[in-house]
């Protein structure tokens, strides 16, 4: 952007978020496997998981979709402990789709004034304000080995707490219940036994389902204590077919979150893109994320938002509620304040927006994370310029319509930097939007 394009900004704000889960994206992944009944089959299709701690209280949300049409479905979760009923919730999946849109990448525009036009005051902009508030039994058996610690009824879910002494006895229990296990699955269990982990079995009761009435599997969340801040990733690996995606929302009390055995890298941000970018960004993030994680090799965890929930700007939805950020995990930020409201006191919640790409051989271990002091803003942000469209003749309109292809190839090049679209097929879509080598706007 030029100092003059910057002196004379029109500013307006128009926010594309992107969802977690892109029609075009890779199979995504889950931090279990997915176990059905025999002879059905399964498989993960898009996972979020929304981590809230503070000390060692945690909170996990677990939010998956999956393929195929099972009389049953069930998903195996390794836990740090024995867990209570009172420990498992079911959660409004409008929740995480809040969340989501929240911290999604966002595409914000800017309009050049015309060059030639007297220079007025500017007004404020009402879109770069913060936005307002909006109201608003205990069971114990063995089995082949298997101990079944506990076992509840949990909205429209069937849960078990399992634990077992090696991972051929785990594997037949779920056997000989009429699931069947991924094929590779042995060596990754018996790594969670050997850390004296238990296992979180939820099964779907299609019957109760129908009761509720939701039409819909809701998300389950498992709270627990624990000195290891971590997310079991190699159980989604044993079952996925290919390279998988993963979203994870940390809320923190004091700053961002970062992998601890991985590479923590920022996605490209506050760049310039041709206008045409504003009808194609799905796209043109999908594209922006494989590239940044191709160059990767395919092995970091990339931070997509990083920003507390007193403010955003530009805001993709609205902050979260402190009910909301309460029924998430965030304990600690439902301080003070209307229950209904936004936090915007509240800034002591601290959301981290991390995308992963990984398979078994780039991610061999679960992500561990580490919360750092770290409370500066980030966001995955892309910039449109429109060039002014008025025809003056002045000394400064003809400087500014001069310098106009060098900006337009620069938006080119970042483009082709960001995505690796060819070069002719971006100077073509950029000519039908007026963004040509003439520079001049249609």
């Amino acid at each position: 952007m030029t100092k003059l394009a910057l002196s004379r900004l029109k500013t307006g704000v128009a926010l594309a978020a992107i969802a977690a889960q892109l029609a075009a994206a890779p199979a995504n992944a889950f931090c279990g496997f997915y176990v059905a009944q025999a002879n059905s089959k399964l498989s993960n299709k898009s996972s979020k998981v929304v981590i809230a701690r503070s000390g060692q209280q945690t909170a996990i949300t677990m939010a998956s979709d999956y393929e195929g049409e099972p009389k049953e479905f069930a998903v195996v979760v390794p836990v740090p402990s024995f867990i209570r009923k009172d420990q498992i919730s079911a959660v409004d999946p409008k929740m995480i789709d809040h969340l989501d849109a929240y911290t999604a990448p966002r595409l914000v525009e800017y309009f050049d004034e015309d060059p030639c036009a007297p220079v007025v005051m500017a007004k404020t902009m009402a879109a770069t304000a913060m936005p307002s508030p909006v109201p608003q039994l205990e069971m114990s058996s063995i089995y082949r080995g298997v101990r079944v610690e506990a076992q509840y009824d949990v909205a429209e879910y069937d849960v078990s707490i399992l634990s077992a002494d090696d991972s051929g006895g785990l594997i037949g229990w779920l056997t000989d219940n009429g699931y069947k296990i991924p094929a590779g699955a042995e060596p990754v269990i018996g790594s969670y036994i050997k850390q004296k982990m238990h296992f979180f079995v939820a099964k779907v009761n299609l019957e109760r389902m129908k009761q509720i009435g939701n039409g819909y599997l809701q998300p389950l969340q498992v709270r627990y204590e624990t000195a290891k801040f971590m997310l079991p990733l190699r159980l989604g690996t044993v079952n996925a077919n290919g390279p998988q995606d993963l979203i994870v929302y940390a809320l923190t009390p004091h700053g961002r979150v970062e992998a601890t055995n991985y590479r923590t890298i920022k996605v490209p941000s506050d760049v310039e893109v041709p206008l045409f970018i504003k009808d194609d960004f799905a796209r043109f993030y999908k594209a922006t994320f494989d590239h940044a994680v191709a160059k990767q090799n395919m092995s970091g965890v990339f931070v997509e938002y990083a920003w507390d929930m007193a403010w955003c700007d530009p805001c993709a939805a609205e902050p979260m509620s402190k009910v909301e950020l309460k029924t998430l995990g965030a304990d600690w930020s439902n301080t003070g304040g209307n229950e209904g409201a936004p936090s915007f006191n509240g800034a002591n919640a601290f959301v981290t927006r991390l995308h992963v790409r990984y398979d078994a051989k780039t991610f061999p271990e679960d992500l561990n994370f580490i919360e750092t002091g770290d409370r500066e803003n980030f966001q995955g942000r892309y910039i449109l310029q429109h060039p002014a469209t008025a025809s003056g003749t002045c000394k400064a309109g003809n400087e500014y319509r001069a310098s106009l292809p060098a900006r337009f190839k620069k938006e080119a090049d970042n483009l082709v930097d960001l995505t690796g679209w060819p070069e002719t097929e971006i100077a073509s879509r950029m000519a039908a939007t007026g963004q040509g080598a003439s520079g001049v706007q249609r």
